[in-house]
Order: C-alpha cells, then structure tokens, then sequence
C-alpha cells in the first residue's frame, strides 16, 4: 500500500511539472544580484578594450543568467577591471561578450591589494536587462574562480 501512495505521488508531481513545463511557466527562478557600486566604472563603464586576458596568474570563468527563469544571457557585455600595484589603470581593463551558454572567461595577474582584499570590479550590460556593477574577492591564493551573475529583465 505504501508503495502504491509512493507511485502516486511520485506521478502527481512529475504531471505538475509537465504541466508548468507545457504552460510557458517556469518553476525555476534566480534572484537577481545585487550590485555593491559602481567602483571605478563611474568614470567610463565602457572604457576597456574587448579582451579576455591582460596577464597570468588567476582565471575567473563566470556565468550570466537571468532573473525570470534562469536561462543562460548570451551577448552580455562582461567588463572587469581590476587594480594592479600602482592602482587602476588601462593595464588592468578587459571585457568580453558572454556566448550562447551565457559564459565568459578572463585572465589576468592576481589583483593588488590596496588596503582592502584583492578583487575584480564587473559590470555587466545588456540592452534587455538593468545594467549590474559588482566585484568579486579573490580568495588569498587562488589562482582560479568562478561566478555566476543574475540580471534582472528590464520589463
């Protein structure tokens, strides 16, 4: 008997998901995140060259999803500046275009630190969705990261 009532759950739940899945609705849902500043991106967010490596010694690969259901952006404009030993400057610019799978990669020296931990400022701009301004903290040794970023749609 209860394994029949086990079945029969286990049913019931998989056609409640077939169903939002045939409606358009999805069960999925990321929050979107919050952005901490505009750090050095105040002045120009888009004042760096298109490219994916300025240096060696830390890999960050990253993801941008959106808000509604969690799918992949692709095309997102992904800058990172980071600080290098005589603060910011245009050495320690770069920004990439996410691809189908929303992904993005970025190479570079250790960030600096200056008082503060070390770090990679990011904004993330696309015309569909709210302009993100965040940062990512570079654990003390690490020679690579990961991040995943949730925009918000702008409808």
């Amino acid at each position: 008997m209860l394994r029949m009532l086990a079945c029969l759950a286990t049913a019931a739940a998989a056609a409640v998901a077939l169903a939002l899945t045939a409606s358009g609705t999805s069960a999925a849902s990321c929050k979107p995140t919050e952005g901490d500043g505009a750090g050095p991106f105040q002045l120009n967010p888009l004042a760096a060259p298109r490219r994916a490596k300025i240096g060696t010694g830390h890999v960050l690969q990253g993801r941008i999803l959106r808000a509604t259901d969690c799918k992949p952006v692709a095309r997102a404009l992904v800058v990172l500046w980071q600080a290098g030993p005589n603060g910011y400057g245009p050495r320690g610019r770069g920004s990439v275009v996410t691809d189908r799978s929303g992904r993005f990669r970025f190479e570079g020296p250790v960030p600096a630190s200056y008082g503060r931990q070390p770090h990679i400022h990011i904004a993330v701009l696309h015309p569909a969705y709210e302009e993100l301004f965040t940062r990512y903290i570079v654990r003390r040794g690490a020679k690579a990261g990961r991040i995943t970023l949730v925009l918000a749609p702008l409808l």
